[in-house]
């Protein structure tokens, strides 16, 4: 507890001061250079689909009111059993047309590549079912920009987000070669024809507690760990990515549940061993608007699905722990994530059982235990309220006085139900990788706009 009171206070201090640093620009003025698209380096973007009929069309209109000078779109169908492909056809006037694809990378046979009639830049390729990584890769294959994005085919795109997250690589000169942004939850948002007309919070406990996750995630983990170069995750729902380096490292791994990970550490272990200064990096500002579960089946299984691809990265890529050669990433941010991040559910569900038992059978010094109880509840509810003040600090998001309320009393309780709750499915998912369990799991959605 002292260790991860301390990890995660040295963190939260140093999101607080790069959040400072970033708000103290003038913003605005900053993008104004390349807006105009001298200085801009032009994207693919690439929008895995299986069974995304709810929410596809919301999500290309959002994409093709992105404030970026030079993109394309290339939505990739991986065998749909809904009315995805179709859906798609019809509303974009869509028709098939005869396209070179360099194989860079294996993937599952292509089916057919359609164009827009109305929009040349917006393509749509049907391929057999592969999992989403095989998605990827077929687009990072038929992509024709230098730069590529992976976007969920729910997501919904703020319209300068391209803006905000390719600038740390632009004004590196390419120093930076990925680069992520944050992601916020669109349920109970009011969203038209792709675009945020009104930020709302949901009712839901499971989405409100979900909000303080990913906040105090992105607002606190990400910026400290990137401050350093220690990023081992770029969100598989909005990064972009150096084509050239994501083709080095063998493009995305399709045997794998966490593919987003394994290919930023697949990509971290590259650039060291090439002895290359280059960096990995997240940007608080760019906001990807996605819908999440609001059934517990549903969560549950997302949450298992995410420690089992936690682990296949830490495990695939295990000589990097502890390992000099590897500098921070080696010595840092491998056994941070193996020690807190993996193991620390299974330390945390013992503790659980060891006190049901230790109440029933002696054994247990209740004063002490209740005063540890009560300073656990304690140290994750402050650092999960100091993840809304650093949202309503930077960001404002959140409009309503109402919503910050609910949300601050939803962290105070979040030790009370919802942590034990996905500890006991992270440990589920331990105990998935012990079977040898594979499967992705189907996920419900309803869709986020209208």
């Amino acid at each position: 507890m002292v260790i991860i009171i301390t990890f995660y206070t040295a963190i939260l201090i140093v999101s607080m001061v790069q959040l400072r640093r970033e708000y103290q620009l003038n913003r605005e003025q900053s993008f104004e250079a390349i807006a105009d698209g001298l200085y801009t380096k032009p994207v693919s973007i690439i929008v895995p689909a299986y069974n995304e009929e709810a929410g596809i069309i919301p999500s290309i209109r959002s994409l093709l009111s992105v404030d970026y000078p030079q993109y394309e779109i290339i939505v990739v169908n991986d065998g749909s059993k809904d009315q995805t492909l179709q859906k798609v056809i019809d509303y974009y006037e869509m028709e098939q047309v005869q396209k070179v694809v360099r194989k860079q990378v294996e993937t599952k046979p292509i089916k057919a590549i359609y164009q827009s009639k109305l929009l040349p830049r917006l393509f749509l390729i049907d391929k057999d079912n592969g999992g989403k990584a095989d998605a990827l890769n077929v687009g990072l294959n038929f992509s024709n920009y230098p730069y590529i994005c992976s976007l969920d085919g729910d997501s919904v795109l703020e319209s300068d987000a391209f803006l905000k997250v390719m600038k740390p690589i632009m004004d590196s000169n390419e120093e930076v070669v990925a680069s992520g942004g944050s992601i916020r939850i669109a349920n109970g948002c009011k969203i038209k024809d792709g675009n945020i007309l009104e930020v709302g919070l949901s009712n839901h406990p499971l989405v409100i507690m979900q909000i303080i996750e990913y906040l105090r995630a992105f607002l606190m983990g990400r910026i400290g760990l990137s401050k350093h170069n220690l990023l081992l995750i770029i969100s598989g729902a909005f990064g972009v990515f150096s084509k050239q380096w994501v083709i080095k490292a063998g493009g995305y791994q399709t045997d794998t549940v966490g593919e987003d990970m394994e290919l930023v550490v697949r990509i971290h272990r590259i650039l060291k061993e090439s002895k290359v200064n280059k960096r990995i990096v997240y940007v608080p500002d760019p906001v990807c608007w996605t819908e999440v579960p609001e059934d517990i089946k549903f969560l549950r299984r997302q949450r298992r699905r995410w420690h089992r691809g936690l682990f296949e990265s830490l495990w695939n890529h295990r000589k990097l722990t502890f390992n000099p050669r590897y500098g921070s990433i080696g010595m840092i941010s491998f056994p941070y994530f193996w020690l807190i991040e993996f193991l620390g559910p299974i330390v945390e569900i013992l503790g659980y059982i060891y006190a049901v038992i230790a109440i029933f059978f002696g054994g247990i010094y209740l004063e002490f235990a209740i005063l540890i109880f009560l300073l656990s509840c304690i140290y994750g509810s402050i650092f999960s309220m100091a993840a809304v003040l650093l949202e309503e600090w930077s960001l404002r998001k959140y409009p309503k006085v109402t919503h910050l309320l609910k949300l601050f009393f939803f962290s105070l309780t979040e030790s009370l139900w919802y942590r034990p709750l996905t500890v006991f499915w992270r440990c589920e998912g331990i105990f998935q990788l012990i079977k040898g369990e594979k499967s992705w799991g189907d996920m419900s959605r309803k869709g986020v706009s209208k």
